[in-house]
């Protein structure tokens, strides 16, 4: 039977873990805290729960030279300490996350050593990558040419979920990484001209669509768009912008936070000061009184504006004391987010993603093509968040084991002969991209 180590027990982690189980593959899950990994596991004979830290590269080691495949589902700052162990023992490995110029340089090595390193295999990225794919390599099998590209994707609660707060958000994975992600800058192209978006306007002028099933959601950028041209394998294009869905509400709120700074990573000494105190600090203000009026003076905006029903009802405005000392206003914001913004147990999550595509061919016709995917879930089942991330590389991984791939080095899922089979495995498990072709030009998002 192979074996296969899974590295880490987050939100994200359980479908890979039954998937594998259930597949006769001899699963161990490697997690700081042992009953998160005994969790996974739900006491199947085929599994193993053990206690791990990443600062234990002994372990590591010995535990990545007994097993078939390595999954990394680390915070992607460890991935390179698992990939370098892999080369050494001549491993196959998998992770969800973004290559970083560390892991790319790492190729060489992994050719050298025999073996894949397969990453972006999750939701986004890995299903974005891999549904555009299919769909571009359509439109050049047809000789036609990719003119503008959108790709968005959200994990957002269910519309009956997210109505219960201002932000219209609850979290159903890494709270802080999707705090820390409103740090990000932006870089896309858009119709011929390279935009770049600076981080303290990462939130101004959403784009707005309507999503089937859905209502409206608002578009920001994520991240750099402009590699994946190459990657994608689309020069001719005039566009290529990815971007994140959020409800209405929630770019509003976050602009707002973050032009009081309050969640920006550098450290203040906040001893015995309120939440309303810390609010005055971050603007220069002697004092928080009127501290709701003040808010809007300094961001010019009204009172009663969204954004300030939204920090006023995150309890930014109170008298209550923090009881931190040296902390950062990332930390503390995120916090009182965790607080009061998880997911419940029995409330639905939903993951939403759309492909938008205006395609041209050498007879002149121009159409709009739409990829669209709704999935949903619960803690009770599985998370909507946690099927799209962990199913695509359950069936990578079980691909790997089963010498379905050849290629080997450092990569992401852009070929036909990885993308196409895992795409459909993946339908066979209800997530789907519904296509539609001929739609069009008033189609392309405005």
């Amino acid at each position: 039977m192979k074996k296969v180590l899974i590295l880490g027990a987050g939100m994200v982690v359980k479908p890979i873990v039954t998937y594998l189980l259930d597949k006769d593959v001899l699963v161990t899950v490697a997690s700081r805290t042992r009953s998160k990994a005994d969790a996974m596991i739900s006491g199947h004979k085929n599994g193993t729960a053990i206690e791990w830290t990443v600062d234990d590269t002994e372990a590591l080691d010995k535990m990545i030279k007994e097993h078939d495949l390595t999954v990394s589902l680390l915070p992607w700052i460890h991935h390179i300490m698992v990939a370098k162990h892999c080369i050494k023992h001549k491993k196959n490995m998998v992770t969800t996350s973004y290559v970083k110029p560390e892991m790319k340089a790492l190729d060489q090595e992994a050719k050298d050593a025999g073996i894949i390193i397969l990453n972006e295999l999750g939701l986004d990225p890995g299903i974005d990558h891999m549904s555009a794919m299919r769909i571009i390599d359509h439109v050049h099998d047809k000789n036609g040419k990719i003119d503008e590209f959108y790709s968005i994707c959200g994990a957002l609660p269910a519309p009956e979920v997210a109505d219960d707060n201002p932000f219209r958000y609850k979290f159903s994975w890494s709270p802080k990484g999707v705090v820390l992600a409103g740090n990000n800058d932006g870089r896309f192209l858009r119709h011929g001209k390279e935009v770049y978006v600076p981080t303290e306007d990462l939130f101004k002028n959403p784009l707005q669509i309507d999503f089937p099933k859905v209502g409206k959601l608002d578009i920001y950028p994520n991240r750099d768009s402009m590699p994946y041209i190459d990657l994608y394998g689309i020069p001719e294009t005039k566009t290529m912008m990815r971007g994140t869905f959020r409800y209405p509400g929630w770019c509003e709120s976050m602009d707002a936070m973050k032009a009081l700074k309050l969640i920006t990573n550098d450290t203040y000494d906040f001893t015995g000061k309120s939440y309303a105190e810390m609010v005055a600090m971050l603007m220069d203000e002697e004092d928080a009184g009127n501290i709701k009026g003040k808010v809007a003076a300094h961001l010019n905006i009204p009172e009663d504006a969204h954004a300030m029903k939204a920090m006023e009802w995150l309890g930014l405005f109170e008298n209550t004391r923090m009881g931190r000392r040296q902390d950062t206003p990332f930390e503390i914001v995120s916090d009182l987010m965790i607080e009061k913004m998880m997911l419940g147990k029995k409330e639905r999550d939903m993951v939403a993603m759309q492909h938008v595509f205006l395609a041209s061919y050498p007879d002149g016709k121009k159409e709009v093509i739409k990829s669209s995917m709704l999935d949903s879930g619960t803690q009770e089942t599985d998370t909507a968040i946690a099927r799209t991330v962990a199913l695509p590389a359950a069936v990578g991984v079980e691909m790997v084991l089963n010498g379905e791939i050849a290629e080997k080095g450092v990569h992401i899922p852009v070929i036909p002969g990885i993308y196409n089979p895992i795409l459909d495995a993946l339908e066979t498990m209800d997530i789907r991209m519904e296509e539609q072709f001929g739609l069009p030009e008033s189609e392309i998002i405005k």
